[in-house]
């Protein structure tokens, strides 16, 4: 397919047949999605942009016309799902020089973002008013990700196989695809797959109600499943107990500001929560690590003035 490309051949339809060879059955679908709204932007804002006219002041147009309708990290990934394509098309003798060497990445000055989560008490709340029936429901789906941390779609792919009740132990190596056709799917990388503790309380719940589920099948899956379905439950639930509305990725966050605010280190909740870096945590609760290091700073102080 890239075999008849030519220097006059459009950048944005090389790409579109750079993803085709090198992207499509390579990637997860949710990835592919991103590389396929790459090609719509490319379309948009360079449509006879030619492979042979891709110099850096063109490629440096492209990014700052992108950089107009998004934020910096957004267009840093845009970016980088070019940059492929065009060292490739470099290496083929398409483009002579590498246009992206030196890019400067601008974009909209991001929007302040505040994690919604719950406190202790509220979770508290939360937790008792569930409807926890003798059979699956939503309410033990929404039981489980709050006292795991887990992703929508790893919470979804849970068998009963993945509980290891005698050590406390949960297991996740796997996602749903509840975006697509179902089916599993990998998890979204590798740090992803890993083991959880869980409560005793948790492991004689659940022992019970996977009771005599078919150990290698989804136990909250029946049929096709909607991430807004379940966020109208948790929805009702708070609006109910007038406490502030999240939603279901709400409650990992609720539970990763718990185990930091109980004093468990970044790096333990990294690992819980699946993160591929510790910074990946830094930066997602930055105001809740601010927050413990002014308590810090007071109890420093404190310490200090009782050594007088």
């Amino acid at each position: 397919m890239l075999d008849d490309v030519k220097r006059t051949d459009l950048f944005c339809d090389y790409y579109e047949k750079w993803v085709k060879v090198y992207k499509e059955g390579a990637i997860r679908k949710v990835t592919l999605d991103k590389y396929n709204m790459t090609l719509s932007w490319l379309r948009k804002l360079a449509p006879s942009l030619m492979l042979g006219n891709l110099n850096r002041i063109a490629y440096q147009q492209l990014l700052n016309d992108y950089a107009i309708y998004h934020e910096r990290q957004t267009t840093m990934d845009f970016h980088h799902q070019l940059k492929g394509a065009i060292l490739d098309a470099v290496d083929e003798g398409l483009i002579e020089r590498d246009p992206t060497r030196k890019a400067i990445i601008k974009g909209k000055t991001p929007s302040a973002k505040k994690i919604k989560y719950l406190n202790q008490f509220e979770l508290h709340t939360l937790l008792t008013s569930l409807d926890l029936k003798s059979e699956v429901n939503w309410d033990w789906f929404i039981l489980l990700v709050a006292k795991t941390g887990m992703r929508f779609s790893e919470a979804l792919a849970l068998t009963p196989r993945d509980f290891d009740f005698s050590h406390q132990m949960l297991s996740i190596s796997k996602t749903w695809d509840y975006k697509g056709a179902g089916g599993f799917l990998p998890t979204k990388n590798k740090s992803s797959v890993r083991k959880i503790q869980i409560d005793w309380q948790t492991v004689i719940q659940f022992s019970e109600l996977v009771k005599g589920l078919p150990e290698d099948e989804p136990i909250f899956v029946r049929g096709k499943v909607y991430n807004s379905t379940v966020n109208d439950i948790l929805s009702r639930h708070c609006k109910a107990l007038k406490l502030s509305e999240i939603s279901i990725h709400g409650l990992r966050h609720t539970h990763a500001s718990l185990l930091l605010f109980a004093g468990v280190s970044i790096a333990s909740v990294a690992r819980r929560l699946g993160h591929a870096s510790m910074t990946t945590t830094q930066k997602t609760y930055l105001h809740i690590i601010q927050e413990l290091e002014n308590q810090d700073v007071d109890l420093v102080m404190r310490s200090l003035s009782g050594l007088s």
